[in-house]
């Protein structure tokens, strides 16, 4: 098991650093590829009318001016280590890990995404908790009713939410909720350590509304799982010895169904960690996700960079949580 986990966390890192090169790529080698010139990119950190003095001595500073791969080693070291900007006659300091400046606000990336991260952290792990719970419950309790009235019902709901897009399901929850029936009033995001009341009353609304969404497809993933299970012979065979029901459902057959979901949640939980952009958008969260959207809209590459790295992060270790706990759950993995 301990060799299996090394060779997961030495696979992670090889597929962040590819990660990183294609990103890095993406947003600096490819727009000189279209004709953007070293002037044009470092010009977006000066501002209006500069001198051809100025654009150059940003070049420079900034390292521009090198080769992409040079550039590219040198965006690894500011990670790592941090690195020193020089903008006119004082140098800044880029603390670790240091994306570097936005184009916009002249402002390190790092400290803007980790103080929107609360927001994220906060909204994706108040939801998942809502989804798993009622996404499963949900899909065992239909799986062992199949046709019931409550099975039809839930299906029903569960086909619903997955139907439905986020924008109509945020903003209608919304209408009901906050403005005809104001049961959830709508404010600005409370830190959980400084109002712990206020913290929740603020994130309730947009954790229902976005595990409606991922509840839905857990139930009827967990329903397709649990009659598959429940069909088989080891099943029948522990029915026969006598065992409770309760132990045959939990212990034998939804510990059997639980690796597909397991494998959803993490890709799941890993993507709304990099940001859920329409959540925050609809409820007006200023989280990693309205972030994302605000530097795309004002084409603040470093920003952009900085966010596409994060989500990368989180999805890569989310991945690597799911595959050790898939040799956890089933023996299988760690024979192989």
């Amino acid at each position: 098991m301990f060799s299996y986990i090394i060779r997961r966390l030495i696979s992670a890192v090889i597929l962040l650093l590819i990660v990183s090169a294609v990103t890095f790529g993406i947003f600096f080698l490819l727009p000189k590829l279209a004709g953007q010139s070293t002037d044009q990119l470092a010009q977006q950190y000066i501002g209006k009318a500069p001198t051809a003095a100025d654009i150059a001595a940003v070049k420079k500073n900034l390292g521009l001016d090198k080769p992409v791969y040079e550039q590219y080693w040198d965006f690894l070291k500011g990670i790592f280590v941090g690195v020193d900007y020089k903008f006119g006659p004082e140098a800044a300091k880029c603390h670790v890990p240091c994306f570097g400046y936005s184009f916009k606000t002249h402002i390190e990336v790092w400290p803007e995404i980790q103080s929107r991260l609360p927001v994220t952290l906060s909204l994706a792990a108040g939801a998942a908790v809502l989804w798993v719970l009622s996404g499963v419950a949900t899909g065992v309790l239909s799986a062992l009713r199949p046709g019931s009235l409550f099975d039809r019902l839930a299906m029903g709901v569960a086909l619903a939410g997955v139907s439905l897009p986020m924008f109509f399901t945020g903003a209608l929850a919304l209408a009901l909720f906050t403005y005809q029936w104001p049961i959830f009033q709508r404010s600005d995001y409370v830190p959980l350590l400084d109002d712990p009341a206020g913290w929740a009353q603020t994130m309730v609304l947009p954790w229902v509304t976005l595990a409606f969404l991922y509840s839905a497809l857990y139930a009827r993933l967990t329903r397709a799982g649990m009659l598959e299970t429940l069909s088989e012979d080891y099943i029948r065979t522990a029915r026969a010895k006598g065992l409770r029901e309760r132990r045959v459902v939990i212990r034998h057959g939804l510990r059997a169904a639980l690796t597909p979901i397991i494998t959803v949640f993490g890709m799941d939980l890993g993507l709304l960690l990099g940001g859920a952009l329409i959540t925050e958008q609809v409820f007006s969260l200023k989280g990693v996700g309205a972030f994302a959207v605000d530097s795309i809209n004002a084409n603040d590459l470093p920003n952009i960079l900085g966010v596409t790295l994060l989500a990368a992060f989180f999805i890569v270790m989310c991945n690597l949580v799911v595959d050790v706990l898939y040799a956890a759950v089933d023996p299988r993995v760690r024979l192989s």
